[in-house]
């Protein structure tokens, strides 16, 4: 049996709080290419080496910019799905906590680059709580249209 999927008006707000995570990206690539040019890292090493990265700060900095970088694309996708869900039955409260994901990625972005990794906890964490939320919430959506609740 096969059914329709009507979106919300709102939902408009849930594709607008995705959208953020290009500028997100693009911040990433920004302060790793800044990084990068710092410790004079030329491509297409992608990371310093443990002995260069101990003795040259810039270097350690460069990887923490690589780091946090990753961390953002490995969230990305698990993120937008979770976002995408759950706006379809809660869009307005998804796009919250989607631009508030966005938020706790910049932080994690400038704190983990500029002061290693105890700079990005803050960040990390509420990134953390929003994601938990949005996958529970996912969940719970998915499990409605699965039960036609």
């Amino acid at each position: 049996m096969s059914s329709a999927i009507t979106l919300p008006a709102e939902y408009g707000y849930v594709l607008f709080a995705a959208s953020t995570t290009f500028f997100v990206n693009t911040l990433h690539g920004v302060l790793t290419s800044k990084a990068r040019k710092a410790a004079g890292i030329k491509y297409p090493t992608s990371y310093a080496s443990a002995e260069v990265a101990e003795k040259d700060h810039n270097a350690y900095l460069f990887n923490c910019a690589q780091r946090a970088h990753n961390n953002f694309t490995e969230n990305l996708t698990p993120f937008l799905g979770a976002l995408l869900i759950s706006g379809l039955k809660y869009p307005t409260q998804a796009a919250m906590l989607g631009f508030t994901w966005s938020a706790a990625r910049v932080l994690f972005a400038v704190g983990y680059t500029t002061k290693g990794p105890s700079g990005r906890m803050v960040g990390s964490i509420a990134g953390s709580l929003v994601d938990i939320m949005l996958k529970v919430t996912a969940a719970y959506t998915a499990l409605g249209y699965a039960m036609n609740w």
